[in-house]
Order: C-alpha cells, then sequence, then structure tokens
C-alpha cells in the first residue's frame, strides 16, 4: 500500500524531470502557468499544475478548463498547430495518454497536484501541454468538448542547473 505523504515527499524540494511553461493565446494574454512533471520510479508521473490570470467564463463563478497534452510542439498561431490529444495507445476519448484532470478555475487561479499512471517522462518531451477555455465533457471523441485552446507550453526537460531560473521566466 502507498504511503499517502509519498507523492509530496517526492515534490518537496526536489527538481523535477520536465516543465511546461504556459502562456496564453491572443485571446486570454495574461493567462500564466508552470506545469511540473516528476517521474515516480515505480511507474508514472507525478504533475504539479499552477496558473495564474485565468478568465471568468461563467459569470464570474468557479468554472473548469480541459487540461491536456497535446501531439505536437507549436504553440505558434494561437496554438493551432499543437495537434490532437497525446494518444500512444490509440484508444478512444477520454482515455487518451494526454486527457489529465480538469483545472478548477477559482478566482482566475489554480493549483493541483495529481498522480498519472498511464505516463512516463521520456514519452512527453516534446509535446505540448494545452490548456482550453470550457471543460472536457469526459465523452465527446477526440477532444471532449472542451472548447478552444487559449494557453500553450512546450514540454522540456530540466537542465539541474538552470532550474533556479524558471521561477524567474514566469
Amino acid at each position: 500500500m502507498l504511503n499517502q505523504n509519498m507523492f509530496l515527499d517526492i515534490i518537496d524540494g526536489t527538481i523535477p524531470d520536465a516543465v511546461s511553461i504556459i502562456s496564453g493565446g491572443s485571446k486570454y494574454p495574461a493567462i500564466k502557468g508552470l506545469v511540473q512533471f516528476y517521474q515516480i520510479p515505480f511507474g508514472g508521473v507525478l504533475i504539479e499544475a499552477e496558473f495564474t490570470d485565468l478568465p471568468f467564463i461563467q459569470n464570474n463563478s468557479p468554472a473548469f478548463h480541459g487540461l491536456h497534452i497535446h501531439e505536437k510542439v507549436d504553440c505558434s498561431d494561437d496554438f493551432a498547430n499543437t495537434g490532437m490529444h497525446y494518444n500512444k495507445n490509440h484508444t478512444h476519448h477520454p482515455a487518451h495518454s494526454g486527457d489529465l484532470l480538469p483545472v478548477l478555475n477559482n478566482n482566475g487561479y489554480s493549483y493541483m497536484v495529481f498522480f498519472d499512471a498511464f505516463l512516463d517522462i521520456k514519452d512527453i518531451i516534446g509535446k505540448s501541454v494545452i490548456l482550453h477555455e470550457h471543460r472536457d465533457d469526459f465523452t465527446a471523441d477526440p477532444s471532449g468538448n472542451s472548447g478552444e485552446k487559449i494557453a500553450c507550453g512546450i514540454i522540456t526537460t530540466v537542465k539541474r542547473r538552470s532550474y533556479k531560473d524558471i521561477g524567474r521566466m514566469l
């Protein structure tokens, strides 16, 4: 049985294996975020994500946004070229490898930590993290009806020496 504090112990003071620095597109340019990925020794990835300046979409009340890993690494042109959800095993939605937990927008801010047993760091390097305007319905194939891509970041390997510079980039 897993120790409940084990995952928090992993990220406490540990440098992540990969990161994605998130920036908003032309519709919501103020969005900023950082998604950190930690490879777990027994398999899977622990994901820590923080977003600021999220848009108020549902009458200024908390809203959910879809969060996915997409196949391609191109965040230009309002993220039109990021491809489909990363789908290593060619499954139907919502079982794509790139389908992540929804982001809860609470007064423009979100912080979350979760474990994904189906990911591996080596498979997601060079892919993109996309934040969508609406929540994922976990039903509609292929994208979950999650609306426009509103923010994007590229997943890159962390160079241990330069990790302290990431905070200055946000």
